[in-house]
């Protein structure tokens, strides 16, 4: 930890006082705003210092060569990362001349705050010039959520004791200078001057700038106009060039007077439409912003997200740092995919350039899930986006010499973008992982619309797929053999049981979706032998099982191999990936993150309780959590079986993880399935919630830091309200129709005007208390640790020398 105080605990903002330069680059990530279209990383207005510069859209990349050392059948040729935009956001100052530049001068005050009611990032600073010159300097950004082109700035400046003389330069800055990369290769690559110039303009209060990438072939416009609020005689004048475009306010303050400048930017941008085209799209987006107005724009997104909040909020009492971070973390996954529209929602959102810029199979387990009973509308324009790279994962599908679609492990526009066989194209469970999220969408919204067209389209694809992959043996089972789980310390393993049981889920919601449209299936050549043989497949569907031990191995035959020499592993030999080879860790029981523990947390009926209690405290052992995707999955199954101090545990790592910056990595990025994983742990851990075609249950248990939970969900039109304390929860309808669910296995009915409370019975823990490797075990959140006041700072880890786009 660092020795000052970064974060206050506030239950609805995220608020920094002072400013710690050893962390900008963390915060600049925990400070961006996005809509899923347009990323703006929470970078100082004025653009410097900083730790990454960052503007991004979605879908736009640059394409780079995947080297090999011996070519290889399959292996995708180049790769996509995403790329740094015209930066809109840039406003410098000058104060008599003077740069405003924190690092000279002195800064009495500086204090940031990301409000998650109102969906604006404001910032106030007092500075003194080297000449000893005093301003104040406010500013409030956004991002529209209603307007999904448009990012805008309130900028404001006023002298404390002096005449001063101010001049605000409000710039587009293209082909930024970015930091150089680290030596992690889960990390980006390093593209720099990636953008080609095409058109530039100026005139009055606004400029704009037209660029193309330079390999990948796409236009990217971004352009700026003004409202500038200032005494009489303040001065504006507008300039371009090919990489900068900048409007220049210059007035005369008094003390007491003040320079206001309203900044709204667009963007535009394609890879099929013209220049004309894209650059007219931009400059229609910036009319109407303008139309709009800076109150208009704020009101408006205040607007959408009172709507969101009443539908999704989490409320809890007993840890206010966890009642923060639900509210943070709900907060940037609806950022990830609020107008993602068309395109993907990646694994670091728009917050940062980890992962290159990639949509993993992070989106369809642990975000989607999140956005079905938040935003439902999201979640479908991410399955939507799936299903517009059908194409390419058909045409995969063939060059692997399969049937159906082989979607990508990693990517940005569809392609693979793994150069990695056994760590990422093997894992093919993305594809059952797809087919999943469609099954929970449809089942949780009804839209059978959905289900008739992109559903179908998915579901019948992927089945395919198992067909040609899996086979028959001569006992009858259907096994799926040479493939690579959730656990990425494990690769080309036979039966993996995750990946067979999502695969069992897919083939026979394939067969039953094609069932209940038959015309629509028909339409993709599917006839009652090919549903017959899903069916069959899905039927004898091979499940490991270690009748010594007593438990499911994570595949078949790992739990004969040797277990990993943890009591001589040091805790600076974390993550095992870049100290050991693969080869030692394919080879090992060691488990990078859970896989096993994550297929009962999907599919709870293919275990009994007794076995997931052995199941999990075996796992537990060998489970090392070099993933931010496992903490919240293995507080869901702590919780279950009992063991709520352990889920509390988790549940407190997967929710401080950028916020405390756990794994060393927020500066390229928020991790957005951990985020996510913190409704889920709370939702379906201490909600105890299962959605099954079966039904809707609910099984709650608080932990001993937590006195009440209560949460929303959106289910077919229906707003449910579900409120637990330590004695009985009670479950009501807002809006909609009355339905029925179950409580700790018991049927109640409920309406708009008859809410149904149930007492909680008080269960013992299923088994002893797990263990975990050495050194692994979560940080334990005793009550005492608890944050109970407003005020209490958070600090947050400081890692100057360490690299800057690690993957985990």
């Amino acid at each position: 930890m660092i020795e000052h105080p970064v974060f206050s605990t506030e239950p609805w903002c995220l608020r920094e006082s002072g400013l710690g330069l050893d962390v900008l680059a963390q915060t600049e990530s925990v400070f961006a705003l996005s809509n899923g279209h347009i990323g703006w990383r929470g970078n100082l207005d004025e653009g410097e210092p900083y730790g990454l510069p960052g503007s991004y859209l979605n879908g736009v990349f640059e394409i780079r060569p995947l080297p090999y050392a011996e070519r290889g059948y399959g292996n995708p040729e180049s790769g996509q990362t995403i790329i740094n935009v015209t930066n809109g956001k840039v406003i410098r100052l000058l104060v008599n001349d003077e740069p405003f530049d924190i690092r000279f001068g002195e800064l009495r005050s500086h204090e940031r705050c990301l409000d998650f009611q109102a969906g604006a990032l404001d910032r106030q600073a007092e500075w003194v010039s080297p000449a000893g010159c005093a301003v104040k300097v406010r500013s409030t950004r956004v991002v529209s959520l209603t307007q999904r082109s448009i990012g805008a700035i309130c900028y404001e400046v006023e002298p404390v004791d002096q005449t001063t003389r101010i001049v605000v330069q409000s710039e587009l800055v293209a082909n930024e200078q970015l930091p150089l990369p680290g030596g992690d290769p889960r990390g980006a690559a390093a593209l720099e001057a990636t953008l080609v110039e095409q058109a530039d303009a100026s005139r009055g209060t606004r400029a704009g700038l037209v660029h193309s990438t330079r390999d990948s072939a796409l236009i990217v416009a971004a352009v700026m106009d003004h409202v500038v609020d200032g005494p009489l005689g303040t001065l504006v004048q507008s300039e371009s060039f090919p990489h900068l475009g900048r409007t220049m306010v210059s007035t005369i303050l008094e003390p007491g007077q003040r320079l206001r400048l309203v900044k709204l930017v667009a963007y535009g941008w394609s890879g099929s439409r013209s220049l004309p085209a894209v650059r007219d799209q931009a400059d229609a987006a910036l009319a109407a912003a303008m139309q709009t107005g800076w109150e208009g724009l704020l009101a408006e997104q205040r607007g959408y997200l009172d709507a969101f909040w009443a539908r999704a909020d989490v409320e809890l009492d007993g840890d206010t740092a966890i009642q923060q971070a639900v509210r943070f973390g709900l907060f940037h996954v609806l950022q990830a995919g609020a107008r993602a529209e068309g395109m993907a929602i990646a694994a670091k959102g728009l917050t940062g350039t980890g992962y290159d810029g990639h949509a993993f199979w992070d989106t369809e387990i642990f975000v989607i899930p999140v956005l079905t009973y938040t935003a439902p509308g999201a979640a479908a324009q991410a399955l939507r986006w799936r299903h517009s790279t059908l194409p390419l994962a058909i045409e995969r599908a063939e060059q692997l010499r399969l049937n159906g679609a082989a979607f990508p492990w990693r990517t940005i526009r569809g392609e693979e973008c793994s150069g990695y066989w056994p760590a990422g194209s093997a894992a093919f469970h993305v594809n059952a992982d797809i087919a999943g999220a469609t099954v929970r969408y449809v089942r949780a919204t009804n839209d059978t619309a959905f289900e008739q067209t992109i559903g179908l389209d998915l579901l019948v694809h992927t089945a395919r797929l198992w067909r040609s992959l899996g086979h028959q043996d001569s006992e009858g089972r259907f096994r799926i053999d040479g493939v690579t789980g959730p656990d990425e310390y494990s690769a080309v393993a036979d039966n993996n049981v995750y990946t067979n049981l999502m695969a069992q889920e897919n083939l026979a919601a394939a067969a039953d979706a094609a069932a209940r449209h038959r015309d629509r299936a028909a339409e993709l050549g599917v006839d009652a032998e090919e549903m017959t043989s899903w069916r069959d497949a899905a039927a004898g569907m091979f499940i490991p099982y270690d009748q010594t031990l007593a438990v499911h191995p994570q595949a078949e035959g790992f739990t004969g191999h040797e277990i990993w020499d943890f009591a001589n592993t040091t805790a600076k030999q974390y993550p095992l990936l870049l100290h050991f080879p693969y080869f030692d860790l394919y080879r090992k029981q060691v488990v990078k993150q859970a896989d096993l523990v994550l297929a009962m947390q999907l599919h709870p009926g293919a275990f009994s309780d007794e076995e997931k209690a052995r199941n999990f405290a075996y796992y537990e052992r060998l489970t090392v959590r070099d993933s931010s995707l496992s903490a919240s999955v293995q507080a869901v199954i702590a919780a279950e079986i009992g063991h709520l101090d352990l889920a509390e545990d988790y549940l407190a790592e997967a929710a401080l993880m950028d916020l405390d910056d756990l794994e060393h990595n927020t500066t390229n990025g928020l991790h957005m399935a951990s985020l996510a994983g913190v409704w889920t742990a709370l939702v379906a851990g201490y909600g105890g919630m299962r959605h099954t075609d079966a039904a809707l249950s609910f099984a709650p248990r608080l932990p001993p830091g937590l006195t009440r939970l209560a949460f929303r969900l959106v289910l077919a039109g229906r707003t449910l309200r579900v409120e637990i304390s330590r004695a009985a929860a009670t479950y009501s309808i807002a809006t909609g129709k009355p339905m029925q669910l179950l409580h700790h296995g018991r049927p109640i009915e409920m309406s708009v005007d008859q809410p149904a409370t149930c007492p909680i019975p008080d269960l013992p823990p299923l088994g002893a208390k797990p263990t975990q490797p050495p050194g692994r075990a979560p940080h334990r959140r005793h009550p005492t640790e608890h944050w109970t006041t407003t005020d209490t700072p958070r600090r947050l880890r400081a890692h100057p020398d360490r690299v800057r786009h690690r993957r985990s």
